[in-house]
């Protein structure tokens, strides 16, 4: 079975040229809705499927991890992903289903993919704006890993090192973007000087989500997987604008952790780092731009703060998450009352 939006099969014809597949499913959105999942579902019992291969970013991905999930195999179902965002998803064993309003998400090795693909070339025509925001989304797995409840030494150097490697990619694939033409072996035409700098970013990205695997969720993406699910807003544009205003929160309860981050920027603080990273590729800054109105932030706040983890280094009140989310709202500067 193949997993594809019509786009990704439309572009990535000559990669899936050898594969005979007996389903090709290609409804594909994002936070996995139910409703498409169990459509998934009913097509791959249909063709008594064991193998998937998933083309595409987190959505195509999440969704192979739910047939996995589903399958009445033991082991669940042998999982091929094709990344070609940096959402991370290839590399961990955590899935999301979106239902009556809710993301839930889970951790089971059945949905991890055993086998990658990663093939720079593939992030050739990813927009600009979504692979910024992708490229965010990625680093917002290492610093969410860095004081996630099952933290610990390997994880923070693995994390550590994913942050560095995509805050270092990231610049360099903004100010070089991909057209047509060009060798990327030859690093010639449209693609002169980002093929090294997107290899840079999809390794970045596998090694932010493994640290995300083993350490576990922490406060950011309980936040971001609240206001995606509930709100319908855009997953990795919804992490590129939060993840500077939990760094300002936490930075002061988990100095080692703001210590890491800073020095994986480059910079001498963490929150500084981030927004000058964020702003010199022109990333997204606040929430009400995707369709988060201000009236919504108190229902937000509601339905984030049973979700805290008890381990997040710093205490958080209802109070915390409105100055939060009013700010991410609208794009002032994180941890401003």
């Amino acid at each position: 079975m193949v997993i594809a939006s019509r786009r990704e099969l439309e572009r990535s014809a000559a990669v899936l040229a050898g594969i005979r597949a007996a389903v090709v499913f290609d409804e594909i959105v994002q936070h996995v809705p139910a409703e498409s999942a169990e459509r998934a579902h009913r097509a791959a019992q249909a063709a008594d499927i064991d193998v998937v291969v998933a083309l595409g970013g987190g959505s195509a991905i999440g969704l192979s991890k739910i047939l996995s999930l589903r399958s009445d195999r033991p082991a669940g179902l042998s999982i091929v992903a094709v990344p070609t965002t940096y959402s991370g998803s290839e590399a961990t064993a955590v899935w999301g289903l979106f239902e009556n309003g809710v993301k839930t998400t889970g951790f089971d090795p059945r949905v991890l993919p055993g086998t990658v693909i990663y093939d720079p070339t593939l992030t050739l025509s990813l927009p600009s704006e979504l692979g910024v925001s992708s490229a965010l989304n990625a680093l917002a797995h290492g610093v969410d890993a860095l004081w996630a409840p099952g933290a610990n030494p390997v994880s923070a150097l693995i994390a550590a090192e994913g942050i560095r490697m995509l805050a270092r990619a990231l610049p360099r694939i903004v100010a070089r973007p991909a057209v047509a033409g060009g060798d990327p072996d030859l690093g010639g035409g449209g693609i002169r000087g980002t093929f090294a700098a997107r290899e840079d970013a999809l390794y970045g990205a596998y090694l932010s989500a493994n640290a995300f695997s083993s350490a576990g969720s922490g406060l950011h993406h309980k936040i971001c997987h609240v206001l995606g699910g509930a709100f319908g807003l855009p997953h990795a544009q919804t992490h590129a604008i939060v993840l500077p205003h939990v760094v300002a929160l936490n930075a002061s309860a988990a100095p080692e952790a703001e210590v890491r981050i800073a020095a994986a920027l480059g910079s001498s603080s963490a929150v500084e780092g981030l927004l000058a990273l964020r702003n010199s590729v022109h990333a997204p800054t606040a929430l009400r731009d995707f369709g988060f109105a201000e009236s919504d932030i108190a229902r937000a706040v509601e339905l984030i703060l049973p979700a805290v983890p008890a381990s997040n280094p710093h205490p958080v009140t209802s109070d915390d998450l409105t100055v939060l989310l009013r700010n991410a709202w609208a794009g002032t500067a994180p941890g401003r009352r």
